[in-house]
């Protein structure tokens, strides 16, 4: 499949400094408000891409043998535009997501092979910064500062220490189109023939809700190693066609450490841990069983910040992947994002 944003990976190997969440459909993508230079209000814009290929066949979490060559190819890529006030203690940004997937899956025992592809559900998110602290440690006592504001800080240049924690909430519209979800009122098992993966609500382009988005970013820096870590809970409200998507929990993070940090400027290689955990969803009042999942992923993440322009490229491949009755799961992600400041 040809992904919608294809420059972008090739574009932001040297740079970085925004985050994406594992769901496939739910992740928003928020870009660290530490990247950006403190200002009264300023503007960034944004794009963030993250591709999915769906290719191993599960069920109950084992991998079965191969049977008819199903597989699913996603493709989101989100708009984002923000602004931020307060030197950058608050931000308020909309994103706008396009989304392209093709597949081919059993249907019967004929194969049927499409794409979906439009707009899906936009989201208005705000970022509030806890708290940032920083510190310089060198012959004498630690100076401490608070936001960044201590006179040593500003004299003596980059800190030590550096620890930022981040919250973020928001709402969900149901932008995306759904009516691929009416699938599920049509699906019938044929005897001997094999069994699909892929249905109408891995296909659908938005969950037919209003849906809660609540977060926390949290980062930690000492000289050239640090720690990030970052949690998304999506809360489901009830959507179209008698179908309601679970709330979902999604995670990144690891350690990482700087290959060049210099005057604002920055270079990092990290090892990223992700993964999210959902129960099964609800259609016609009763559980959906294909569609729960914990998932786990591992793989290098590299991020950067140069003047005004930050972003991130990483691959993760799963270590773990728990699914409910039968589904096709993924076999590897690709993310990568850029920002833009103003």
């Amino acid at each position: 499949m040809k992904s919608l944003f294809k420059p972008l990976v090739l574009s932001t190997l040297a740079l970085t400094a925004a985050r994406s969440f594992a769901c496939d459909l739910c992740g928003c993508y928020i870009p660290s408000l530490e990247a950006k230079r403190e200002a009264p209000f300023s503007f960034y814009t944004g794009v963030a891409e993250q591709f999915t290929h769906f290719g191993t066949d599960r069920f109950n979490g084992h991998q079965l043998a191969e049977q008819s060559g199903q597989y699913l190819d996603s493709s989101h890529t989100q708009f984002v535009i923000g602004a931020s006030f307060l030197d950058n203690r608050f931000a308020l940004q909309v994103n706008i997501p396009l989304i392209y997937r093709s597949y081919k899956r059993p249907e019967g025992f004929a194969i049927d092979r499409g794409h979906e592809s439009g707009l899906g559900d936009v989201s208005l998110l705000a970022n509030f910064r806890v708290f940032k602290k920083e510190a310089l440690f060198h012959d004498g006592p630690a100076s401490l500062s608070k936001d960044g504001k201590s006179a040593a800080t500003m004299e003596r240049g980059e800190p030590d220490f550096s620890t930022t924690f981040n919250v973020t909430a928001g709402l969900k519209f149901p932008t995306g189109d759904s009516r691929r979800i009416r699938e599920e009122f049509a699906e019938v098992e044929i005897e001997g023939a094999p069994e699909s993966g892929i249905h109408g609500h891995d296909l659908a382009l938005g969950t037919g809700s209003y849906d809660g988005v609540f977060g926390a970013q949290f980062s930690v820096r000492y000289q050239a190693v640090f720690f990030q870590a970052d949690a998304q809970y999506t809360w489901r409200g009830y959507g179209r066609h008698s179908y309601r998507f679970a709330n979902d929990l999604s995670w990144n993070g690891g350690p990482g450490v700087f290959i060049f940090r210099k005057a604002g400027d920055s270079l990092a290689l990290q090892a990223a841990v992700s993964g999210e955990t959902k129960s099964t969803d609800r259609f016609l009042g009763e559980a959906a069983l294909d569609t729960g999942i914990t998932s786990l992923y591992l793989g290098p993440q590299i991020s950067g910040n140069f003047g005004r322009v930050s972003g991130e490229i990483g691959v993760d491949f799963p270590l773990l992947m728990n699914t409910t009755a039968f589904q096709t799961s993924a076999d590897y992600r690709i993310r990568a994002a850029i920002t833009l400041h103003f």
